[in-house]
């Protein structure tokens, strides 16, 4: 029997009232819904430097704090639903930098322990007409290279200043049901990967 999918969930911003949290909540909830544990996380909450070898180096223990909790986190964690914001074509900064530190290995640990088969679900919102579709090339295929499985269907949503609404539920039921769609695809493609531990 599949074990309940541990999923994590979050947007690669740390704007308090980012379109991108809130996407990713519906999303949570779809997954939610098929059945899946899913934690919700915050990258302001973990207020990492950005990354530089020899501060890694110099550091005891490694890595910084807030990047050894961050690390943690995904470890925890058997999927990820992350939406991503589109800054000047490519992927924000912030999220860059939480991928970037968690690649960072510790002793004793295996290579990419935090993302090698690791299954993600890809969304985003932006003000523009494309929706945030051409950063998400770029987190497609960062992830990909670092051994994450990601899922073929994203969700994009255009126009993201006026397609939520006071809520932070989307105006459109068909996109929103798109969104929470995703989140259970990704809920139900973890559970039928995962091995009873």
């Amino acid at each position: 029997m599949p074990t309940r999918p541990r999923l994590l969930a979050f947007a690669g911003s740390t704007r308090r009232d980012s379109f991108n949290k809130k996407l990713v909540a519906i999303a949570a909830a779809g997954a939610r819904a098929a059945g899946a544990d899913v934690t919700v996380a915050d990258l302001r909450e973990f207020p990492m430097p950005i990354y530089d070898g020899d501060l890694e180096r110099e550091n005891v223990g490694g890595l910084p704090p807030e990047a050894k909790r961050w690390k943690a986190l995904l470890i925890e964690h058997q999927g990820l639903l992350i939406s991503s914001p589109e800054y000047n074509s490519s992927i924000s900064g912030v999220l860059k930098n939480a991928i970037d530190w968690a690649t960072r290995p510790e002793p004793n640990e295996p290579p990419l322990v935090a993302f090698k088969g690791k299954v993600a679900a890809l969304m985003a919102a932006s003000p523009g007409n494309l929706g945030g579709l051409r950063g998400l090339v770029t987190v497609r295929s960062i992830l990909g290279n670092i051994g994450v499985i990601v899922l073929p269907d994203q969700v994009t949503v255009p126009s993201a200043s006026e397609a939520f609404d006071a809520d932070g539920g989307l105006k459109d039921a068909s996109l929103s049901a798109k969104v929470e769609r995703l989140g259970k695809t990704l809920a139900s493609v973890v559970a039928r990967l995962s091995v009873p531990e």
